[in-house]
């Protein structure tokens, strides 16, 4: 068994880097007039989920962290939105918007047990 020392041991808090990296590359293919608007929230959203991850963490608090766990879900199903649009408008193929869909519920249920364990 891993022991976990900080939250990079997490590996909620790993994967969701890797979803931030999937969606910035599949950013660079959106048209530059998406780069203020779907292209921002999309990010927004991406980088909020390990953030809140990290952030609750090291609140050292078990209401604090599954509060921000929260948030993090919240940002979480915010991105698979997003994805959803960014399909539909054509800006990424189904292909790529089903890979990063199944990385997000991934997360999504490692988040669900980790926020029933605090309980």
């Amino acid at each position: 068994m891993v022991q976990i020392n900080t939250y990079k041991d997490l590996l909620i808090w790993q994967k969701s880097i890797t979803l931030v990296k999937e969606v910035y590359s599949s950013l660079e293919s959106f048209p530059k007039e998406e780069k203020f608007g779907l292209c921002k929230q999309m990010g927004t959203s991406a980088v909020s989920i390990p953030s809140n991850i990290a952030e609750g963490y090291g609140r050292h608090s078990t209401k604090e962290y599954k509060r921000f766990l929260l948030i993090a879900t919240g940002s979480l199903f915010e991105l698979q939105t997003q994805i959803e649009i960014s399909f539909q408008l054509g800006h990424i193929d189904k292909i790529k918007a089903n890979e990063l869909i199944l990385l997000t519920e991934e997360i999504d249920r490692m988040m669900s047990s980790l926020i029933k364990k605090l309980i």
